[in-house]
């Protein structure tokens, strides 16, 4: 990479952690850019899932205070993610790398339904809901199916998997968009470690994408932190709708 090619990877990971940690889908500022500079897609994929997690980890810290009392779900739903993350690694190693193109705009799509409406989706299901501890119908099998189907589609290409994860656990659970957004700051970490684990094994990584956006995003996911906490549901809501628009017209014209 020239030196002006280094810069704009070490940018695009500064908006990606930013991005990953309040709503998700920073590998659309990450990806197009590596792919700009002359990485190869399979090798894109795979540098960016490790140069993320510095980024992940620095939001899910940032948001610690978010995270109190979710331990015991944590550790549940971080099984499902962490399965079901290598699944999708292994995918994408083994089906043609175009294969996504086609698959990805419809996930992104139903998650931004989900997402937009989400409120009234969750007004409806309280009506019809028994009364009882919210604590034990938010960890329940319909949640844990649904975030390993959707980390197998994390560990395959990663691109708003955190829309996605705010949708079924704005659905599913009883809490607070900033809490939920901490628990899938975590569960995000999980799925990129798992993979870029299995990656270190089978796939082929450019090191000077992976320290750039490392370095990038780890800054980026503190000031992502940092921000985010601030914003209403409204605005993340919207944040993560205007996102996911953009994410899904970038990948259909790709």
């Amino acid at each position: 990479m020239t030196p002006w090619e280094m810069l704009a990877v070490f940018a695009a990971g500064i908006g990606a952690g930013a991005v990953n940690t309040v709503v998700g889908s920073g590998t659309l500022i990450t990806f197009p850019v590596l792919l700009a500079v002359g990485v190869p897609p399979v090798t894109a994929v795979v540098s960016n899932a490790l140069g993320v997690i510095p980024g992940s980890i620095s939001g899910a810290i940032g948001y610690r205070r978010e995270l109190r009392g979710q331990r015991r779900r944590l550790l549940k739903l971080g099984v499902a993610c962490l399965f079901g993350g290598l699944a999708g690694a292994t995918l994408l190693l083994t089906l043609p790398v175009t294969a996504f193109d086609k698959i990805v705009p419809v996930l992104v799509g139903l998650a931004l339904v989900l997402v937009a409406l989400q409120p009234r989706i969750n007004k409806r299901l309280r009506r019809r809901q028994s009364t009882g501890d919210p604590a034990h119908r938010d960890t329940g099998p319909t949640l844990f199916i649904g975030l390993m189907l959707a980390s197998v589609y994390g560990g395959y290409f990663a691109a708003a998997q955190g829309i996605i994860y705010v949708s079924l656990m704005g659905i599913l659970m009883d809490e607070s968009l900033q809490r939920l957004t901490a628990l899938k700051n975590v569960l995000v970490a999980v799925v990129n470690t798992v993979a870029a684990l299995f990656f270190l094994f089978a796939a082929e990584f450019d090191w000077t994408a992976v320290a750039l956006i490392a370095a990038g995003s780890a800054l980026g996911g503190h000031v992502g932190a940092s921000v985010g906490r601030h914003f209403s549901p409204a605005t993340l809501r919207v944040l993560i709708v205007t996102l996911g628009g953009i994410a899904i017209a970038h990948l259909i014209v790709r």
